[in-house]
């Protein structure tokens, strides 16, 4: 039995149509995914948890001293973390776990970095974030602990400075 033409052109436009409403929800999800539930070992030796950072927007980056869009990076992750810090914003570096530690200290002092740095030694923290393997990766939270953004990349400061705006004043 052949279909006629018009009922061919319908079932693309259905498929079309389902097509868009499914990468809609999926993008919807995406921007509402919590974040994973994991702990940062911080450079002094401390624990900080994602549990911990509820309550405040926080900025999740993944990182490593021998990434050079990392490293270049840096100077606009700090003035974003000391203009908006006292807003109740947080900001945690995550070094890779093929950085070796001593590498991150260094670049931390000598760079005065003014926000927490964790060395995920183990990759664990990388793996429960998505499997982090390219950087620099940046996660934005907000206060409920839900992600809102991923750059992978540099992101564009400015844009993320009106988002941070928004999810502080929420």
């Amino acid at each position: 039995m052949a279909m006629k033409l018009t009922d061919r052109l319908f079932n693309r436009r259905s498929w079309a149509l389902l097509s868009v409403s499914v990468l809609t929800a999926g993008l919807m999800a995406c921007s509402s995914d919590k974040a994973p539930a994991s702990t940062f070992v911080l450079l002094d030796g401390s624990r900080l948890s994602t549990e911990q950072l509820q309550g405040k927007v926080t900025l999740i980056n993944f990182w490593a001293t021998s990434c050079t869009t990392c490293v270049a990076e840096m100077p606009e992750l700090i003035d974003t973390y000391k203009q908006f810090k006292d807003q109740g914003f947080e900001t945690v570096a995550v070094a890779m776990s093929y950085d070796p530690p001593s590498y991150v200290v260094n670049f931390a002092q000598t760079r005065q970095l003014p926000f927490k740095v964790a060395i995920d030694n183990t990759g664990a923290v990388a793996k429960a974030w998505g499997g982090i393997e390219l950087t620099p990766t940046t996660f934005l939270v907000d206060k409920r602990g839900a992600i809102v953004k991923r750059y992978v990349g540099q992101p564009d400061f400015k844009e993320l400075h009106q988002l941070l705006a928004q999810l502080l004043k929420a």
